[in-house]
């Protein structure tokens, strides 16, 4: 059977170096085109991955909550607000221009392979964060 390559698997550990480099990379990325859209990004490392993570601001109704929820509005918002939205997964094969993405799908609480949105199955952090920012859209 012949040898056929995946961008969804295996990878190589990434080098603390390359840690600081990526995870400052998405930092300013996302302060130059996306200021506002979030409060805080967290970028963390294991292994062959990168995770990107957004922090926002909730939007809560004037009313909430409704009768008998089980949280004050105080500790819905500082709930919501300490909650995560994982915007995606980088897997990282040696080269810091060449990255491959998954999705965080909410529906099976997993990552899913996908594409960037220029077509290919490789790319930049920066561009990643770009793809996976759909979910920072208002």
């Amino acid at each position: 059977m012949p040898w056929v390559y995946d961008p969804h698997s295996a990878g190589t550990k990434i080098p603390p170096a390359v840690q600081e480099r990526t995870r400052q990379r998405i930092l300013a990325y996302a302060k130059a085109h996306y200021a506002g859209k979030y409060t805080r990004i967290d970028v963390r490392f294991r292994n062959q991955f990168c995770y990107v993570d957004a922090y926002t601001e909730p939007d809560v109704p004037p009313d909430f909550p409704p009768p008998n929820f089980t949280e004050t509005r105080e500790e819905y918002i500082e709930r919501r607000r300490n909650t995560p939205t994982h915007l995606c997964r980088l897997r990282y094969f040696g080269n810091e221009e060449s990255w491959s993405l998954a999705f965080y799908t909410y529906s099976h609480m997993t990552y899913e392979p996908s594409f960037f949105d220029n077509g290919p199955f490789h790319g930049t952090p920066e561009e990643g964060f770009a793809t996976s920012a759909v979910y920072l859209q208002e």
